[in-house]
């Protein structure tokens, strides 16, 4: 299943996203996950590919986990939605 990831910093007042912290995200998601990273007016979108078996509540909970990190803590997710096949980038 494919989903998509939006991701902003949890201060509106803040700086913008930075594409650094992007990559920083990634590289907190589980290596087994297939990623594809973009930045939309001050969003981190991530497409990740978690595998059939993978579920909403499974990918919600490690996207989670990862922005708890100290690295990334400043960000909050704000969707993860799950994309149908073949849909486009």
């Amino acid at each position: 299943m494919v989903y998509q990831l939006t991701m902003r910093r949890s201060a509106p007042w803040s700086a913008p996203t930075s594409p650094v912290d992007g990559i920083r995200v990634l590289a907190l998601l589980p290596r087994r996950w297939q990623k594809d990273l973009s930045q939309v007016a001050g969003e981190i979108v991530i497409r990740i590919s978690a595998g059939e078996e993978a579920t909403s509540e499974d990918v919600h909970a490690e996207v989670e986990r990862a922005l708890a990190s100290s690295e990334v803590s400043h960000l909050e997710l704000v969707a993860c939605r799950p994309l149908a096949a073949g849909s486009p980038k």
